[in-house]
């Protein structure tokens, strides 16, 4: 302890030391053992305990002096000396209130006194007002705006990096007018990298953007060139910047920016020449083949910052990941060790994470499709729990029906897919949205389907392109036949896809997809199939004419069947118990036979002029066309008692419900401005129920 105090006080020497360490060791409190010494050693001097132990202590610490718990109250006065002056004392006699008020009031004069103190704090109350959106009208609010855009404007670069007026700047960009906003972007130009890397003002940059001004984006983006490195290894930055390149960049944009993935020269040199910017490797590798080696390890050092600190979600890291997959040969050391930081993530985070974007999930099915057996279980198993996320995503359902493809152990597949996308509850609350939802109704009809148009429309063609692809790949990565794969997975759906019909036939019959949905397993599936054709037969009972204008038996959410083309479609196609075969140009008949003309003849028998007459009365012609149909001659007999009403209906027009009628006029609008002027023809279709027609010819 002597040794200590000599060193506070240079000018003393041992013997003085010796005597302020005993003057001070006697007037020091005896040391407590336990939380509550170290608890008053490490007081605040502002503290509201009033104990007089508060004034034994001093807070000061220098490097060369004893620690806390052995510090005096007292040093030399050559120490005391040394020491900076305390911005605040708490006087005797004063109380913990008295020496709070005095801090608030010093606080408050050090706030005053920093540089735009007022106009910060006029800022603050501007935007009190202007974030309560009810509370104000639109004339006020656009006072506000312009009385706090006086404010800032010259000055937005002060604004911007505080937590509480950048909210304020915001504020005033959201309710800004165009000018107005290019005004402040002008303004900040030249600090927008520094911006995106601040806690609070990134969000500005979102701001700005979020209106889709390709002026304000050209001016923000440039401003990333040459930082990407940086940026998107930076803990704020990078989900900026990665919005930004996911959302908002254009084509040419976004290949300049990815571009610095692979290597330096990409950040510091840019070509002026728009055709040459292309994010493209393989195109890179081949106008410059020596850089290969260079280009691989960089893109890969970049990829392993991020995977390592679990960064897995960026849409330009998915981006880097299959061009790299692309570009590396099976077997080399750079291809295995990608597909080592796939298999290393135990959570599965990354393999999550790349299902959901368009690059990611490419990348997904073709690690699928390139791997073993071994690879695809483990695949299996690192997307648990996320099936039913990922049969609903635009992205994310090619990854499943790639699995259905690839994958030969379809019991496998079965078990850990099926329960997830189907749901286990007895509603199936979990099918019903399959069967309607664009995206997860190819994950449960695919097998059935196939690739037909029918399930994948004009917007799924970057799902075929992949389907393509894989099946390229797995004619040397796979050994099933894939038919022999189809029946198995088609055999391990039929049965919870029959109980779903079974349970919820009037939901799935009242929307166009369910009804195909319905059509297609009942004449797909392997299995008994005569609780869901009875369940779907049972749908079309009631009085259509009668269902149309009452809600006795269907409300608004459910028409009758007889009313919406899509039944009718659904029904006749299970009358004719098969699909057409274009090749044959026949109906491709199901085995055993469905039989669901005799099934849902009891059920219409009351009603058949009814449906003969409405729009759904290809249903009766399908059943007088039925081969397997045996009550042929009783319709035939009811129909020609009521001759004059189906004259009637053959010859005058259809009536049409008013979305379709609406529709209808889009259509010829359509083609008629694609149309010279006059040469639009009228439809020659003859008016009234064709349906109708054939019925009185038949009879």
């Amino acid at each position: 302890m002597a040794t200590k105090a000599a060193k506070v006080s240079k000018t003393g020497d041992k013997r003085k030391s010796s005597a302020v360490e005993d003057k001070t060791a006697k007037k020091s409190p005896a040391k407590k053992e336990g939380p509550e010494s170290t608890r008053k050693l490490w007081k605040n001097k502002d503290a509201s305990d009033d104990s007089s132990d508060d004034d034994e202590f001093s807070e000061e610490e220098d490097d060369d002096v004893a620690p806390p718990s052995k510090k005096v109250k007292q040093a030399s006065d050559e120490a005391d000396e040394a020491k900076p002056a305390k911005q605040f004392e708490k006087e005797k006699g004063e109380t913990s209130r008295e020496s709070h008020i005095k801090q608030k009031q010093i606080a408050k004069e050090r706030k005053a006194a920093r540089p735009l103190a007022d106009e910060l704090q006029r800022t603050k109350k501007l935007w009190e007002k202007l974030r309560r959106k009810s509370h104000v009208s639109k004339e006020e609010r656009q006072g506000l705006v312009d009385e706090l855009f006086e404010i800032i404007t010259g000055r937005v670069k002060d604004f911007v990096l505080k937590h509480d007026s950048v909210r304020a700047v915001q504020t005033a960009l959201k309710y800004a007018k165009k000018e107005q906003r290019k005004t402040i972007t002008k303004e900040l130009q030249g600090t927008y990298a520094q911006l995106a890397e601040s806690r609070y003002a990134k969000f500005l940059i979102g701001k700005m953007l979020v209106q889709n001004d390709p002026e304000i984006r050209d001016m923000i983006i440039p401003e990333f060139y040459g930082k990407v490195r940086r940026m998107i290894n930076h803990p704020e930055a990078s989900w900026i910047l990665d919005d930004i390149y996911r959302g908002v960049a254009t084509k040419e944009q976004k290949a300049i920016l990815l571009r610095e993935w692979y290597g330096p020269e990409f950040s510091l040199f840019r070509t002026d020449n728009k055709d040459d910017t292309t994010a493209d490797l393989s195109k890179i590798l081949e106008q410059n083949p020596e850089k290969r080696g260079p280009i691989i390890k960089y893109l890969m050092s970049m990829i392993d910052q991020l995977v390592q600190k679990k960064m897995n979600g960026f849409t330009m890291l998915h981006d880097a990941m299959l061009q790299c997959f692309l570009n590396v040969s099976p077997g080399t050391e750079a291809h295995t060790e990608l597909l080592q930081k796939v298999k290393d993530d135990e959570t599965g985070d990354l393999l999550k994470n790349i299902a959901f974007t368009k690059s990611g999930s490419r990348l997904a099915c073709l690690l699928l499709a390139h791997g073993t057996a071994k690879d695809r279980r483990q695949y299996l198993k690192l997307y648990k729990e996320t099936y039913e996320a990922m049969c609903g995503d635009q992205y994310g359902h090619a990854v499943i029906l790639t699995a259905y493809d690839v994958i030969d152990d379809t019991v496998g597949t079965a078990k850990s897919i099926f329960p997830e996308i189907l749901g286990k509850n007895e509603e199936k609350q979990n099918i019903i949205f399959c069967a309607n939802d664009v995206n997860a109704r190819t994950t449960v009809l695919y097998p059935f389907e196939g690739m037909s148009r029918a399930l994948f429309p004009l917007s799924h063609n970057a799902t075929l392109d992949i389907l393509k692809e894989v099946h390229e790949i797995r004619k040397t990565t796979s050994k099933k036949d894939p038919e022999v794969r189809r029946k198995e997975l088609v055999t391990a759906l039929s049965q919870p896809l029959l109980e779903a019909i079974t349970t919820s036939a009037r939901d799935l019959v009242s929307t166009s997809f369910g009804c195909q949905f319905v059509a297609d397993v009942l004449i797909g599936a392997e299995g008994d199939k005569s609780q869901a054709l009875e369940a779907v037969a049972e749908t079309a009972a009631g009085d259509p004419a009668a269902a149309a204008k009452s809600d006795e038996l269907y409300t608004g959410e459910y028409p009758h069947p007889s009313q919406t083309a899509w039944a009718e479609r659904m029904f006749k196609t299970l009358i004719q118990g098969g699909r057409f075969d274009k090749a044959t140009k026949s109906i491709k008949l199901v085995e055993p036979p469905l039989d669901f003309a005799n099934i849902l003849y009891p059920i219409i028998k009351d009603h058949i002029v009814a449906w003969a007459t409405s729009r759904s009365s290809f249903v009766i012609v399908a059943l007088l066309e039925s081969d397997g149909f045996s009550q042929k001659e009783k319709i035939k007999k009811v129909l020609k008692k009521h001759k004059a009403e189906l004259q009637k209906a053959a010859t005058e027009p259809v009536a049409q419900p008013e979305a379709e009628k609406e529709a209808e006029e889009e259509k010829q609008k359509e083609a008629a401005g694609k149309r010279k002027k006059g040469a639009f023809k009228k439809n020659s279709r003859p008016a009234g129920n064709a349906g109708a027609r054939l019925l009185l010819e038949k009879i």
